[in-house]
């Protein structure tokens, strides 16, 4: 295994939709691996392929390592099938623009199906702190970071911010 090199943002991979994982070969199980050492290293409890300049559909997470549950997913071709109507203001962090938190608001559940390394399809409900995990790893197959969830004002204050950092 192997830590890889996280992108920071503004490299524009970082801003790319992500290809589809057309097969699980001994390249994607590497790469897996490769991306939960880096995720702990980090240390993080969320990292998807386009962080480590991978464009593919695929993100790992851990919501409970840090205080001594572990549970790393490794999720391939997710997609939410269910959204929750009740929303949260939550301060969000990313391995891509480190130093700097932003307040999001987003769904506090939300269901995701995906593909397992084994090729098995999952079916799992998250909720609070899981359920931002998920949706910000999502955001990154879909080229959006936290300051595109933000107002413009707020967006600019968070990259001078980052810029300063």
């Amino acid at each position: 295994m192997s830590i890889l090199p996280i992108l920071k943002w503004p490299d524009p991979r970082l801003q790319q939709v992500c290809a589809p994982v057309a097969e699980i070969t001994p390249q994607i199980e590497t790469l897996a691996a490769d991306m939960l050492e880096t995720m702990y290293a980090a240390p993080g409890r969320g990292l998807a392929g386009p962080q480590v300049g991978e464009l593919l559909r695929m993100f790992v997470m851990d919501v409970g390592w840090k205080e001594g549950r572990p549970d790393p997913l490794v999720c391939i071709n997710p997609m939410l099938q269910e959204i929750g109507e009740d929303r949260a203001d939550t301060e969000e962090g990313c391995l891509s623009i480190p130093g700097v938190t932003a307040t999001v608001n987003r769904p506090t559940q939300v269901q995701m199906v995906w593909t397992g390394l084994n090729g098995g399809r999952f079916v799992q409900s998250f909720d609070g702190f899981a359920a931002v995990c998920v949706q910000h790893e999502l955001d990154h197959l879909d080229g959006v970071v936290t300051f595109d969830h933000l107002d413009p004002d707020a967006r600019a204050a968070l990259m001078a911010e980052y810029a300063a950092a």
